[in-house]
């Protein structure tokens, strides 16, 4: 099966260097991407597009690719296509019937044709030629070509005749890694969620920065979230989860600075700790998920007295939405769900909060926390490449066996997403198979027969570690992690 890949607009009107080195970026990106496949994909770039073909015939894997280019920056549209020789106009027509002749009935059609070669035809004639014989011996409701219900698209390369079955769109932006890294705050929530996506969209590698106000169990569900959001839009390229505890930084907070400051005092402490972190890792640019006026410490005097904490640039990429447009894209993207099951850790919460903070007023109560405080929590952070984050959930959860067998009353819980399920049913012989998304779980498993052994399954077994941690934490000890050495679909 092959696709053709459309460039994000933005991409085709660069300079040809440019254009040149970001094609090349986005080739190399994608080739990564396909190489855990069990099928071999193959990729050529024809600078306005870049062809793909799927050394596969199976539905389902198909829909792997399709799902797969979707979500790669810088693919602002997916063709898939029928590609074959042709021998003349007749021969063109020929085929398109056999493709799109039955499903013209009683529709209005149009045919839109692009040329790339040297032909004796223009690519008038191929639509007027198509088009016409179509209309005479296809049951359609006749040529439209103003408002058609059926668009009818073909490329003629050369001697190559590509038909267009369908047309996706994708994610569009820039590839990875065509702009400079940033760091971006996250905190599980739907605006940190969607920030950090938009930024991976604009090709930009984005790192996570997670200041930890809750223990262990905030910093797993954390890390799911991004975890999350590498794995469907940025998974091309390595990047870093850096958690710093801040109850240290909180406490003291609360005990020696005035109740009405105390908000702004913590987003610059976040921003000091968050500069150091990113100096550590030659990064010059902050993410937040701030947006203006959504809480008292998002104003804009506040913001400003907020950024003066840090020589680094700041972006906040929602500073323009609402909550609920937010929420709508996290949604879209699929952060929604995992973001409202995470707790809200405010850390600080004030009485009669600033909205016009005095920068100078800040600055001494912020001498009032411990010198040295914010250096030294920096230097015991933790920092990982998310790559790894499988074989640290296999550390972390060593009390839950993961096992390739099951015992005769075994439930398997598939936690996977519902268009995962969808797509690929999970079965096994003999046992009971339950659908509960990992982001219902927590909520939902008390619900279960708990005199039942539960098995939890995910496709690479990250998400199912994590969630059966979390299903301990909260006493839950009989949960276990089912990984067979096949899957039947």
């Amino acid at each position: 099966m092959k696709f053709i890949l459309k460039l994000h607009p933005e991409i085709t009107i660069k300079s040809d260097s440019v254009r040149r080195r970001f094609t090349r970026i986005l080739e190399s990106n994608i080739r990564n991407l396909f190489k855990p496949y069990e099928f071999k994909v193959a990729l050529w770039n024809r600078w306005d597009k870049l062809i793909l073909e799927a050394k596969t015939t199976s539905r389902s894997e198909i829909e792997q690719v399709l799902d797969q280019l979707k979500r790669i920056p810088g693919i602002e549209q997916c063709l898939q296509v029928q590609q074959s020789e042709y021998h003349s106009l007749d021969d063109i027509y020929q085929q398109v019937k056999a493709v799109w002749g039955d499903k013209l009935a009683d529709k209005r059609f149009a045919v839109k044709v692009r040329r790339r070669g040297k032909h004796d035809f223009t690519s008038m004639d191929v639509a007027r030629y198509v088009g016409g014989g179509l209309n005479q011996h296809c049951d359609s409701a006749g040529v439209d070509l103003t408002n058609p219900q059926v668009l009818i698209e073909l490329e003629v390369d050369k001697d190559q005749l590509l038909i267009i079955n369908n047309r996706f769109k994708c994610l569009g932006g820039m590839p990875l890694p065509t702009q400079e890294d940033v760091i971006s705050l996250i905190s599980g929530g739907f605006d940190s969620g969607v920030s950090s996506y938009q930024m991976i969209r604009r090709g930009a590698r984005t790192h996570y920065c997670f200041f930890n106000l809750g223990g262990k169990e905030h910093e797993i569900a954390v890390k799911q979230v991004a975890c999350y959001l590498w794995q469907r839009f940025g998974a091309s390229h390595r990047v870093k989860f850096i958690s710093v505890n801040f109850e240290p930084v909180v406490e003291q907070i609360l005990e020696r600075t005035d109740n009405g400051l105390m908000g702004v005092v913590l987003k610059r402490l976040m921003l000091k700790a968050a500069s150091i972190v990113a100096d550590n890792l030659a990064v010059s640019t902050l993410v937040t998920g701030e947006a203006m006026g959504q809480v008292s410490s998002q104003t804009l005097s506040n913001l400003a007295v907020i950024d003066r904490a840090t020589d680094k640039l700041v972006l906040r990429p929602l500073i323009c939405m609402d909550k609920a447009e937010i929420i709508n894209l996290a949604r879209e993207i699929g952060t929604e769900d995992l973001s409202k099951s995470i707790p809200e850790y405010c850390g600080v919460i004030s009485n009669r909060p600033t909205v016009k903070a005095d920068l100078g007023q800040i600055e001494q109560q912020q001498t009032l926390i411990d010198e040295g405080l914010i250096e030294s929590l920096v230097q015991a952070a933790y920092v990982e490449d998310i790559r790894r984050i499988v074989r640290e959930a296999t550390e972390e959860v060593r009390e839950v066996e993961t096992t390739q067998s099951l015992p005769d009353k075994a439930v398997v819980l598939d936690i996977r997403s519902a268009e995962e399920q969808e797509r690929a049913p999970l079965r096994v012989e003999g046992k009971e198979v339950k659908h509960l998304p990992f982001y219902r779980l927590a909520s939902q498993f008390p619900n279960l027969d708990q005199n039942r052994q539960y098995y939890l399954f995910c496709d690479r077994g990250v998400m199912s570690r994590m969630q059966a941690l979390l299903l301990h934490e909260n006493g839950y000890t009989d949960v276990k992690v089912f990984r067979p050495k096949t899957v039947r679909h």
